[in-house]
């Protein structure tokens, strides 16, 4: 099948994985025609993340460019869309550290405690923050919990998937993900 580029002609996942294991291989039109197909679900996926749309567009470019440089990095066990799933996350997470870097001030003397309190701006408010801060500090400590735990609780995504992407046993995941699960209740909860 071509793949347009419109929405509505979507490829099924044996198509995008063709095109994926092409484009791995060198194939330039694959690339293309593969980015093309999968930019919608990656936008969403960065807006499940990032609520204000002018953020999800940049983090939805930043994994565009991730996935086109590194799908040497894709196996091919999986499918080629779990795998932009993490890729995607990990985009989304990174320009959350950034907006929230820029957004909390640093230096009080030459006027940054102008800058707006990441909590309550629209760019990356609600709960989502709560949980893009959980999973911060627990990747300080712990970061082997966080990727099983996001692909798990976030976007659920079952724990045989999950064992592949990372490329650990199942016993190992679940193990992380209950883990993960237990430093994550209290961050959330604010017992910090």
């Amino acid at each position: 099948m071509i793949y347009s580029g419109d929405p509505g002609d979507a490829l099924a996942p044996d198509d995008i994985d063709d095109l994926a294991r092409r484009a791995r291989d060198g194939d330039r039109d694959a690339l293309e025609l593969l980015l093309a197909a999968v930019r919608p679900r990656v936008l969403n996926i960065c807006r499940g993340v990032l609520p204000y749309s002018g953020d999800a567009e940049d983090a939805c470019q930043e994994a565009m460019l991730n996935a086109a440089t590194k799908i040497g990095s894709w196996g091919g066990r999986g499918r080629f869309t779990t795998w932009l799933h993490i890729v995607s996350v990990n985009s989304a997470r990174t320009t959350y550290r950034r907006l929230k870097n820029l957004a909390t001030p640093t230096d009080f003397e030459d006027g940054a405690h102008d800058r707006p309190d990441p909590r309550t701006t629209s760019v990356i408010a609600g709960t989502r923050l709560d949980l893009l801060e959980a999973m911060d500090t627990i990747e300080k400590d712990h970061p082997q919990y966080v990727e099983p735990l996001l692909l798990r609780d976030v976007y659920g995504l079952p724990y045989d998937e999950i064992a592949t992407l990372v490329d650990a046993p199942l016993g190992t995941v679940k193990a992380q993900i209950h883990h993960g699960r237990k430093l994550a209740r209290p961050l959330l909860r604010g017992d910090q």
